[in-house]
């Protein structure tokens, strides 16, 4: 599947009308459906459905599985691939096998997983909850000089390929304290874009990411915190801003939130001690 779809648009400038052909991004659900138990008594269970943009299906999967605590380590997935029930679904349904040994708290899942602003729960309760899944707070040595975060607007801009095209998709990148770019991830999802990320660096053997930052196109959410605490990323920066709840998480957290990167500009809402030769006004 592309990342982008061809439409037809009419323009309208002044009082003017053209026709013109441009770009979207393309949204498509997946399913993820698990494979799991013992050898002699495999079972299989539909564990979400996400609309999402195509590609990096299998790192989406595994990052989503992985923040929600259902999975570990890389050697607890047998296979990840597409599978198709039926031709409308082609394409859109990801089976996740796991490893016999691998048992899946069903109840944690269902409790974890916080999938509205109004599921009821308070900002202590959502805390904890996330706490019981992580190593308690990141403990980082991760510094970067405020001239690094101010590059990595454009920088990530640069990375967007979909982005380019549409203007309507989100990213999350991967970045060291020189401001290297190590990987970047799309989706017209923040929350995919984020799990697309993190299921490559899981992959690749490289959690926690404690030495490292993550760089959002939008605004910070207590679900993207969540996540990044769980992936053990001490530093989320993001071009927009957090949340009350993302503040109170990431100070539990001991991960350090800029928002509003961009113009040269950024405010910090925890740990400001992580970024380097800061003046007081």
């Amino acid at each position: 599947m592309s990342l982008v779809a061809p439409v037809t648009v009419h323009k309208i400038i002044g009082e003017s009308i053209t026709e013109s052909p441009d770009l979207l991004a393309v949204e498509e659900p997946l399913e993820i459906q698990l494979g799991f138990g013992p050898v002699t008594d495999r079972q299989q269970r539909s564990v979400s459905v996400t609309m999402r943009t195509p590609g990096h299906d299998e790192e989406l999967g595994m990052g989503f599985l992985f923040t929600e605590g259902i999975i570990q380590r890389p050697s607890d997935i047998v296979s990840c691939r597409h599978c198709v029930q039926d031709s409308a679904k082609e394409g859109n349904v990801l089976r996740v096998e796991l490893h016999p040994d691998v048992v899946v708290d069903w109840a944690r899942l269902e409790r974890n997983t916080f999938t509205s602003s109004s599921c009821g729960l308070c900002g202590k309760t959502t805390i904890e909850a996330v706490m019981a899944l992580t190593a308690g707070p990141i403990l980082s040595d991760f510094t970067v000089e405020p001239a690094i975060l101010h590059t990595l607007p454009d920088h990530v801009r640069e990375a967007q390929r979909a982005f380019a095209y549409t203007g309507g998709i989100h990213a999350a990148a991967l970045f060291d304290a020189d401001g290297k770019l190590l990987l970047v991830r799309e989706d017209i999802g923040r929350h995919n874009a984020l799990d697309k990320l993190i299921g490559a660096a899981f992959w690749q053997n490289w959690l926690p990411l404690s030495n490292y930052g993550v760089f959002l196109s939008g605004r910070i959410g207590v679900e993207l915190v969540q996540k990044s605490w769980r992936a053990g990323v001490s530093m989320l920066a993001a071009v927009g801003a957090p949340s009350s709840l993302a503040v109170q998480m990431a100070q539990e957290a001991g991960m350090t939130v800029a928002g509003f990167v961009r113009d040269n500009r950024f405010n910090l809402y925890s740990e400001p001690s992580r970024v380097r030769l800061m003046q007081s006004a």
